[in-house]
């Protein structure tokens, strides 16, 4: 059956950017602001802080892995951070190679950073349904894909930019498999975790052209209408059909930018006609399919 979390990843795009391998001593401080892209983090030795606008710092060591799907603003330092104002101390030692803070002191931190783009159009849907942060701890796997990336970016191998998405691609999975629980935050992660629910979300993905209701996904999960719906916005963070149509929606956009017939994807996404979908696609994007399909037609 269709798997939910593969088709996000797929959908989403990433595409490689920037690749670094950091190494930090002494009272160091880097800071971003107005990123609006994805960032991971995987500590090979030592430890630092990162603290991301709006949350709690976090306390990295060696093992750990940070994802952040949108990250805008935020920072990475010492446990003690220099005194504000100070002039950051950052120099590129090597292509990709950083050394923060005093150069002559300790190194107290190795790290990879890497940021990536995402090339959907519905990127802003797709990253809702995704935890705002993932922090993993101990996860070899990750630390190697991590190291692969780092890798690759700095060669000029055969095939270096489908290696980078395949690479980029097994990351986000891996990192999204690690996360897969009921102590995930609301969203398809914890959804998928529900024993519950995850089968009406494989549903929904592998079939989004069949008749839905709230009353047909209840009946099929077992549950009473009122108690599926409560369930599932609680542990999606969605109502059902909020996120069947988002999903339908999706999916009708990408089938628009390859140019297939409007009254195919109306089939396609469950739609009884092609007028149907262009008013529902109307409504939920600001624009009729055929506007919509002639400005993102990808040929």
């Amino acid at each position: 059956m269709t798997d939910p979390i593969a088709e996000v990843v797929s959908l989403l795009k990433p595409s490689p950017s920037i690749s670094k391998l950091v190494t930090g001593g002494g009272q160091w401080l880097v800071e971003r602001t107005e990123l609006g892209s994805p960032f991971y983090c995987a500590v090979v030795e030592g430890h630092c802080r990162m603290t991301i606008t709006g949350r709690e710092p976090m306390l990295l060591t060696s093992g750990d892995f940070v994802l952040v799907p949108e990250i805008f603003s935020f920072t990475m330092s010492s446990l003690t951070p220099p005194p504000r104002g100070a002039l950051a101390q950052r120099l590129e030692t090597s292509p990709g190679v950083f050394r923060l803070g005093d150069p002559e002191a300790p190194a107290e931190i190795k790290a990879m950073v890497g940021h990536c783009a995402f090339g959907s159009h519905d990127k802003a849907l797709l990253v809702s349904l995704l935890p705002e942060v993932i922090h993993i701890r101990g996860e070899e796997r990750l630390m190697m894909l991590v190291g692969m990336i780092n890798d690759e970016t700095r060669a000029d191998r055969t095939a270096r930019e489908m290696v980078l998405h395949r690479l980029l691609e097994v990351l986000l999975i891996e990192a999204l498999r690690c996360t897969a629980s009921s102590s995930a935050p609301p969203g398809l992660l914890r959804g998928m975790a529900d024993p519950l629910l995850a089968p009406t979300l494989r549903r929904i993905h592998a079939d989004p052209g069949r008749s839905m209701t709230v009353e047909t996904l209840a009946r099929d999960a077992a549950m009473s209408r009122s108690t599926f719906f409560d369930r599932f916005r609680r542990e999606v963070g969605v109502a059902p059909m909020e996120y069947a149509t988002g999903w339908r929606m999706a999916l009708a956009k990408e089938f628009l930018r390859k140019d297939v017939a409007t009254a195919e994807i109306a089939q396609r996404v469950g739609y009884g006609s092609a007028s149907a979908f262009s008013v529902a696609f109307s409504r939920h994007v600001g624009m009729p399919p055929g506007a919509y399909s002639r400005t993102h037609t990808t040929g």
